[in-house]
């Protein structure tokens, strides 16, 4: 460094320069900090749209700093590791809620193996599935046992797993879930038998957030390195069934619990509304970007569009609703042609009824189409067309990507 008094006068515009520059250097970064993703107002079905000033990233520092988040170039060389992401939320078809699919009474490998030879069939390669609190509170030895079988099955069926450790969503009168026996199905109700993870009246509760921060980093800490765990996502659709903004700083925190285990695997939570301030702390924690949608293919080519900028790896975690035009025919292309992965909602129909629309109550009228799922429970194919366009496209895939590795 040159000391300022052999500063040449010749040389003395130069240094106003650059200090012109590095104060707009600075206010430019002041704005970028501000505020990132502004909803709009207009929605398309079920997705809402957003619309991007400047991308968060790196440069957003405002709320609770997220610890060690990954680097660009870190989540890009994770997704060299694997080919064209394709799969599905699962929930096995006797099940009425995740609660109940991870009770003891219910926990059926048998049955899961059967249903994930389906998926493996048609070549998809990654899952989703939620985890209740509830059950790891009453039995976490066991819980965990339950996990790594099931994480068994699909590595036999070549599947790959993302974990989601909390959910706000509520489709039926359970905002709280209890640990036992799970309520009976209710037909024609859609989901009636739900829970969401922990429930409402923890997520309201900040002296029982020990208890969640004991069960985030127990489940994480267990499975921090296992290849079969590609991902981790956090929280589904944080401020759903009516909560509001009450769940947001919980989000905040169940990042920085994640963080303090240092898993191998990236960390997401979805864009799933037109929330602004939620959808900020999403993109300025999260590894990698994902996002719901269940409009038709032109509104999921915009959301793509949007979160492309964020240059992380992009994964749409929820998708499929036939009566809103998010059909296996016009959106899987979309998603290949981005080179976007996708898992759309549903494999087997069963007790959560998800062929119904969302609402649907008893005696309403029969849907002329499927909502969600691609078999019925006698394992045929709702729509062998649907499964057509799977395979073709999985296939078409595969000369192009990496196989997944079985050891990160």
């Amino acid at each position: 460094m040159v000391p300022s008094q052999e500063i040449k006068n010749k040389d003395i515009g130069m240094a106003k320069s650059i200090v012109v520059c590095l104060l707009c250097l600075t206010t430019w970064s002041a704005s970028a900090l501000a505020g990132i993703i502004v909803p709009n107002s207009e929605k398309d079905g079920q997705l809402w749209r957003y619309t991007v000033d400047k991308p968060s990233d790196d440069w957003f520092k405002s709320g609770i700093e997220s610890i060690n988040r990954w680097s660009r170039s870190r989540a890009q060389n994770w997704q060299k590791r694997y080919r064209w992401l394709c799969g599905f939320n699962y929930i096995p078809s006797n099940a009425i809620s995740y609660t109940e699919m991870w009770m003891g009474y219910s926990f059926d490998p048998k049955r899961i193996d059967a249903e994930l030879a389906l998926a493996e069939d048609v070549g998809f390669n990654c899952l989703r599935v939620v985890l209740p609190y509830v059950v790891w509170e009453a039995e976490p030895k066991a819980f965990k046992d339950r996990l790594s079988r099931f994480l068994s099955i699909c590595d036999k069926r070549r599947i790959k797993v993302m974990f989601t450790l909390f959910d706000d969503c509520v489709f039926g009168p359970i905002s709280d879930p209890v640990f036992g026996r799970q309520p009976d199905v209710v037909e024609g109700w859609y989901a009636n038998g739900w829970t969401p993870s922990p429930g409402h009246s923890m997520v309201r509760d900040r002296t029982k957030w020990p208890k969640l921060e004991s069960y985030v980093r127990d489940v994480i800490d267990t499975f921090k390195n296992d290849p079969r765990v590609f991902c981790w996502d956090l929280y589904n659709e944080p401020t759903n069934g009516g909560l509001g903004n009450v769940s947001m700083p919980l989000v905040e925190q169940v990042f920085q619990w994640a963080r303090r285990t240092n898993p191998t695997q990236p960390l997401t939570v979805a864009i799933w509304n037109g929330d602004g301030d939620l959808n900020d702390m999403i993109v300025r924690h999260s590894d990698i970007i994902t996002f719901h949608s269940y409009g038709n293919a032109e509104a999921l080519e915009a959301a793509i569009k949007n979160v492309q900028r964020y240059a992380r790896p992009i994964i749409c975690t929820e998708w499929l609703n036939r009566p809103g035009s998010s059909t296996v025919k016009k959106s899987v292309p979309v998603f290949r042609r981005y080179n976007i992965g996708c898992m759309h909602w549903g494999l087997v129909n069963g007790k959560t009824q998800t062929d119904l629309p969302w609402g649907h109550r008893p005696g309403d009228p029969e849907p002329k189409v499927w909502q969600h799922d691609l078999y019925r429970q006698d394992l045929t194919p709702y729509d062998p067309e649907e499964i057509r366009i799977f395979k073709d496209q999985i296939r078409k895939a595969e000369p192009n990507r990496e196989r997944q590795e079985q050891t990160d």
